[in-house]
């Protein structure tokens, strides 16, 4: 039997659910997962490094890759582009490798389009008191940019439904392991394992 196919995972949520702590626990715990570096025309926060966690790029430069092609899915969001790469990605799920996707619900909703098998996991804080609490702790936005960032979180609420999965983040490492159980029940779904019934009855 062939190696399968790695799975496309999708991790979406507010600014400030954590979702990016999320990936880089699950990262760390199944290393033969990959975590798709997405572009993005924003600046750069304190700590972040171009190639680890994002490609930091001009406007144009971003712009460029649209036309030639370049990403899945990209998208505008708060005044900033971000994009996901195309070759990388689909490099790695044909060698078998899970590819994990943290974008917004813009682009999640795009590569639902073009990879209908992908699966969408929509990460959300316990509560809006505990998102507002962690974006004001970072101390690296003003107040106007938390209320837009607050404001924007209520309208991908009405987009989470369309979502595989809702994961609540009141502990990194119990979330993370929920993410690990979500990726392993898809493994063994008949929708996956197709292929290995029709198999079966002609062993």
């Amino acid at each position: 039997m062939k190696k399968a196919k790695g799975l496309l995972v999708v991790v979406s949520g507010p600014s400030g659910a954590g979702k990016g702590t999320i990936c880089k626990d699950f990262l760390e715990k199944n290393k033969e997962a990959f975590l798709s570096i997405s572009a993005t025309t924003r600046k750069p926060r304190p700590g972040e490094v171009h190639g680890t966690h994002y490609y930091f790029l001009e406007e144009d430069n971003f712009k460029q890759m649209i036309n030639e092609g370049g990403f899945i899915e990209w998208a505008q969001f708060c005044e900033n582009y971000y994009g996901t790469p195309k070759k990388a990605v689909t490099e790695k799920l044909e060698s078998g490798n899970d590819v994990i996707l943290e974008i917004e619900v813009q682009g999640a909703m795009k590569v639902k389009e073009a990879f209908p098998e992908a699966v969408l996991v929509f990460v959300l804080p316990p509560s809006m008191s505990v998102l507002r609490e962690r974006l004001t702790g970072r101390g690296t936005e003003t107040p106007e940019v938390i209320e837009k960032r607050l404001n924007t979180a209520l309208w991908e609420l009405t987009i989470a439904e369309k979502y595989d999965y809702i994961l609540i983040n009141d502990d990194v490492t119990a979330a993370s392991k929920r993410l690990e159980g979500i990726i392993k029940a898809e493994k063994q779904s008949v929708k996956r394992n197709n292929e290995f019934l029709k198999e079966f009855t002609q062993n």
